[in-house]
């Protein structure tokens, strides 16, 4: 999570805990009848924009969270489609041109199309005049910064599932320390059905984190299994691939040079952090065959 969505979210609780205290202090606590009592718990006559209002500033911030986590759920969905990533008109033409050593065009290939699989190739094919090990240490490389790329903001996701059942926690126990603050100073006139009305109104707030964090918790692993699936089927790709370059080293024809320039592009692979627990491009793998 970025220093800008730390900002923001330390902003919003300050303002939280500004609007809690200001309304705390505005509005003393009066007694009410059974009758309103009743009312409020039942929810007669209250609508949906009523009860988010009784809620108070704490429903702001979880709503603030939800609007986050559902940006993030859609901006994953659209990175994480098969097109985007394992292209079938892309590996019928990087096929063809690897099976053949057709270095360049391979290439050409891969900048037109720029998925992540092709970004993966590109690595391997900068070092295709470098030798197996050269190649396969380039898409090891190239393999573990994808794989990061499709998990970005899954961690912001994750901490927002979390933070609105707390927030909502927040909102209630904020609620209920303000109606037993009014039977103190009130002494009989804060009877048992003001009680009631200050807990009924500060539960909206749990009910609403809970109904942010679950759906977005539920999205967090369905992405993270999502994105399992992907390095899964680019791994395949790649393997195969270097297997074939294994089994023909021996009468690999003459290709090209590639140019010094291009290979130092990725000559200092850029450290990244390791996903979650996923399967990535990492470990050496062995893709010679027994003679």
């Amino acid at each position: 999570m970025n220093r800008k969505t730390w900002a923001a979210l330390i902003l919003a609780g300050g303002l939280l805990i500004f609007a809690r205290h200001a309304s705390w202090a505005a509005d003393p606590p009066v007694a009410v009848s059974p009758e309103v009592t009743q009312g409020l718990i039942r929810g007669k006559g209250d609508t949906l924009l009523s009860l988010y209002l009784k809620g108070g500033p704490v429903m702001h911030v979880i709503t603030l969270c939800s609007i986050l986590a559902l940006a993030v759920v859609l901006e994953r969905l659209i990175s994480l489609r098969k097109g985007r990533i394992i292209s079938p008109t892309f590996l019928e033409e990087i096929r063809r041109h690897w099976y053949r050593r057709e270095v360049q065009e391979a290439m050409a290939v891969c900048k037109e199309h720029n998925i992540a699989l092709s970004r993966i190739l590109r690595a391997g094919l900068l070092r295709f005049d470098l030798g197996l090990e050269e190649i396969e240490r380039a898409i090891e490389d190239a393999g573990r910064r994808e794989a990061t790329l499709l998990n970005k903001n899954l961690g912001l996701l994750n901490f927002l599932s979390q933070m609105a059942p707390l927030l909502g926690l927040f909102g209630t126990v904020l609620g209920m320390t303000q109606s037993f603050d009014a039977i103190a100073r009130y002494g009989r006139e804060g009877n048992i059905e003001l009680v009631a009305s200050g807990i009924a109104v500060a539960l909206l707030t749990t009910v609403w984190g809970l109904m942010v964090g679950i759906p977005a918790l539920g999205a967090y692993y369905y992405l993270r299994r999502k994105i399992e699936l992907r390095v899964f089927e680019m791994e395949e790709v790649v393997v195969r691939l270097l297997e074939d370059l294994s089994s023909q080293r021996e009468g690999r024809p003459v290709v090209k040079e590639v140019p010094k320039e291009e290979r130092e592009e990725i000559r200092e692979p850029i450290p990244v952090e390791e996903p979650h627990k996923e399967r990535v491009f990492g470990g050496v793998r062995s893709y010679e065959r027994p003679l």
